[in-house]
């Protein structure tokens, strides 16, 4: 992979952003708000227009953001949404890809990112990282975001300060794939935490503890966590908009998690149990709706 100075003669990197979803916008107008310059590219022109005004260049097609940009950055619902931006007739794919590299914050399954990363290489010669993200869209907008990172050293030093223009932390944690692995492990501890935590909620305001205390009384103890203090008094206070994040996006990892655990031969009971959960919180609230809606299911009222 070339070094930036190659792709770029005058060391400045011209960037892109594909996908403007719940964590794509925030992060896209962190790189403006940085004065980078940013093209970005949308399915739909809703989500565009905004960044345009922001000063932010519209791109036709993710070939058309590709040729223009050195590194592109996208966040995407999952492995299929990926692959048609990449392979699609107007793909990533499609375009000079020399020199260039792409920086994938989309949670898809680890061998789902080496495969799409070679494909890649094999079809135009761009650089892959996976950099699943953790933090929600409140660390988005506030550039709190944990960023987990797969790939080459070199290609994440070059990356690295952009994305820590979006995130407090970038990690390397080795070869292709890696980062995605580690976003596993972090769905683990968050799936199992709003599970667990939507019980004990529901266990104090059925026992007629008032349930918005527990973040204050818990604090600094053993139990306290950024999820307990985040968590609880949205569940208690049944704020759902904007969503911390989607049902069916945790339900996908975890789902993930099951199927690595099984080809490693790894036991993980409490998060095949809050997949579950999760399986009947889409049932009984939909996919759509935020992950936190757990919280309903074990209400007499929902």
């Amino acid at each position: 992979m070339a070094d930036a100075s190659k792709a770029n003669p005058q060391g400045v990197e011209k960037l892109g952003y594909l996908g403007l979803g719940l964590m794509g916008t925030p992060m896209t107008r962190r790189l403006l708000k940085a004065g980078y310059p940013v093209s970005v590219w949308n399915r739909s022109e809703g989500k565009v227009a905004p960044l345009v005004e922001a000063g932010a260049k519209r791109a036709g097609t993710p070939r058309d953001l590709l040729a223009n940009c050195d590194i592109v950055f996208m966040c995407v619902t999952d492995a299929a949404a990926v692959e048609e931006v990449i392979f699609g007739r107007e793909g990533l794919a499609v375009a000079p890809g020399a020199g260039k590299l792409v920086v994938d914050f989309s949670s898809i399954h680890p061998e789902a990112a080496r495969e799409l990363a070679a494909r890649l290489k094999s079809a135009n010669g761009a650089g892959w990282i996976d950099a699943p993200v953790s933090g929600g869209t409140r660390g988005a907008e506030e550039a709190t975001l944990a960023i987990m990172a797969g790939g080459e050293a070199s290609d994440i030093e070059r990356a690295r300060p952009y994305v820590l223009t979006m995130a407090r932390r970038f990690t390397h944690m080795g070869p292709t794939g890696a980062g995605q692995t580690t976003k596993l492990c972090n769905q683990v501890i968050v799936g199992c935490a709003m599970a667990v935590l939507a019980e004990a909620t529901r266990l104090a305001s059925n026992a007629g503890i008032d349930a918005s205390r527990l973040p204050e009384a818990l604090a600094g103890g053993f139990a306290d966590s950024i999820p307990l203090q985040l968590f609880v008094p949205r569940m208690v206070q049944g704020i759902h908009s904007p969503p911390l994040g989607h049902i069916a996006t945790m339900l996908k990892d975890l789902d993930t998690v099951a199927d690595v655990a099984q080809s490693t031969s790894t036991p993980v009971p409490m998060a095949t149990l809050a997949g579950q959960i999760f399986r009947l919180a889409k049932a009984a609230r939909g996919a759509d709706a935020d992950a936190l809606e757990i919280y309903k299911l074990s209400a007499t009222d929902r």
